[in-house]
């Protein structure tokens, strides 16, 4: 409560130091002129040497790095310019001091999702789970992080649509870095009929992928026989490929398999239905009913089939 009555003191005395400020200007007018040229000069000279900054340690170290000591470099600049240029205006940066504290702390419980995604973008720089000009996945959507902000990371999908996202989401989120690793493995799932060799369908599969240029061969393609499906036999097929490479790999690998299938004679089934009545009798037989405009009925109004 002591804090009011020492504000509504100190307030007239900052008034009227303004208002001597002002009158100080007016009277000459001459005496802006530095400042005014240092924020002109100030200002973009910041901003460039931030982007040379930001360039030079992207092309040497990483983008997300970059953007860091960009973001910083730019924060600092604007500051230092900011205190240089009241400074010469005259101001006294004491009293300016002790109002923006208070003021940070109003804005503060004011602004409490904001401090949070605040805290938890420094969270994200830090820990680098993913950096700039990586591919995630994070609640259903999937894009390239644009940028990693001190408040959200923007991202651009494959069909060209901006998302932002809070860096409170992201870290209470389960996110996949897509791009994390150089080699990506690219999962075919097929089933062939039962009556085929599944010997042969293997060395089939292993062919294909010896002829296909874009796939790797170190590390091995992966076969693995998941089980007897409902009407087939069911293959896991796994071939690696880079990462740069991923989506030529997933589109020619099933057309290859698909074409050395249709060209070996083996069979990829579909569902079969059959009913029967017992497990001893032989299929239920169907009839087709005669058509007529009003098929006969039964006693008790059901349809009557032959």
């Amino acid at each position: 409560m002591a804090v009011i009555p020492a504000l509504q003191t100190a307030a007239p005395d900052s008034a009227a130091a303004f208002t001597d400020l002002v009158q100080r200007w007016v009277d000459d007018p001459a005496a802006l002129i530095p400042s005014g040229l240092l924020v002109l000069v100030g200002v973009p000279a910041v901003f460039l040497v931030s982007r040379g900054v930001q360039r030079w340690v992207g092309a040497n170290s990483s983008a997300q790095r970059g953007l860091v000591i960009g973001r910083l470099i730019t924060y600092a600049g604007l500051l230092g310019l900011a205190v240089t240029v009241l400074t010469q205006l005259g101001f006294r940066l004491t009293p300016l001091l002790g109002a923006a504290g208070i003021l940070g702390i109003a804005l503060g419980f004011a602004s409490q999702t904001s401090v949070s995604n605040l805290i938890s973008g420094f969270f994200i720089m830090g820990e680098q789970s993913f950096v700039v000009g990586d591919i995630i996945e994070v609640g259903g959507r999937t894009g390239m992080v644009l940028s990693i902000d001190m408040l959200s990371v923007k991202l651009r999908t494959f069909d060209n649509k901006f998302i932002r996202i809070p860096n409170e989401t992201l870290v209470k989120s389960e996110v996949v870095t897509v791009t994390r690793f150089p080699v990506r493995r690219v999962d075919v799932r097929l089933g062939v009929a039962y009556k085929e060799d599944i010997d042969r369908v293997r060395d089939l599969l292993f062919e294909v992928a010896e002829a296909n240029p874009l796939v790797l061969m170190e590390p091995r393609p992966a076969f693995i026989f998941q089980g007897y499906g409902e009407s087939s036999l069911d293959i896991l097929f796994g071939v690696w490929a880079t990462r740069e490479r991923f989506i030529e790999v997933k589109n020619s690998i099933h057309l290859d398999i698909k074409r050395a299938l249709d060209e070996a004679g083996i069979e990829i089934p579909f569902p079969h239905r059959s009913l029967y009545v017992g497990s001893a009798t032989d299929p239920f037989p169907f009839r087709r009913v005669a058509e007529s405009s009003d098929p006969p009925t039964g006693s008790g109004g059901e349809p009557v089939v032959d």
